[in-house]
C-alpha cells in the first residue's frame, strides 16, 4: 500500500464511497457467486479499518473488482467527485466499468433492505440534482449560440 492512499482513505467521503460500493458488491456475490467459496475481504482499505468490524464476505472475483474500486475512488482527480456516470475522466477500464454498471443496476434497488437506505436516498437527490445541472447547463449553451451551430460566438 502506498502512503498517497492511505492518505486519501482519512477522507470521511472516500470512506463512505469505498463502504458503500463494497456493501453494493457484497449484497451482488451473495445473489450471483453463492455456491463459490468466498471469504473476508482483504485489500489495503480493510487493512485501513475502512470497513470497521463488518466482514465483508466476497467471492476472489468480485474482491478483485473491490481492490480495484477502492484505489480508482482514492485517486480520483475529482473534487467534489462525480458519479462516475456523469464524469468527463472515465479512469475505469471499460471491463471493470461495465461490471460497476451490472454489480449496481442489481444491488442498488436491494441495497435498501440491506441496510444502505438513507446512502440509497442521498444517492437519488444527489442523480437529482446532478441532471437538473446539467440541463441548467445545456441550456444555457443553446442560449449562448443563437445560431445552433454547436460553437458559442
Amino acid at each position: 500500500m502506498n502512503e498517497r492512499f492511505a492518505e486519501r482513505m482519512t477522507d470521511g467521503k472516500v470512506r463512505a464511497d469505498t463502504r458503500i460500493v463494497t456493501g453494493l458488491a457484497t449484497i451482488y456475490c451473495d445473489a450471483h457467486h453463492g455456491d463459490r467459496l468466498r471469504a473476508p475481504l482483504a485489500s489495503d482499505a480493510a487493512a485501513l479499518g475502512v470497513y470497521g468490524r463488518k466482514r465483508m464476505v466476497l467471492c476472489d472475483e468480485c474482491a478483485e473488482h473491490i481492490r480495484y474500486a477502492e484505489r480508482r475512488r482514492a485517486f480520483c482527480p475529482k473534487d467534489p467527485k462525480p458519479f462516475c456516470a456523469h464524469c468527463d475522466t472515465h479512469c475505469y477500464k471499460s471491463d471493470e466499468a461495465e461490471w460497476q454498471r451490472q454489480m449496481m443496476r442489481f444491488a442498488g434497488p436491494r441495497s435498501m433492505l440491506h441496510g444502505y437506505a438513507i446512502p440509497g436516498v442521498k444517492h437519488a437527490l444527489e442523480a437529482r440534482k446532478w441532471k437538473r445541472e446539467m440541463a441548467r447547463r445545456a441550456a444555457d449553451a443553446a442560449a449562448s449560440d443563437p445560431n445552433g451551430t454547436g460553437a458559442a460566438l
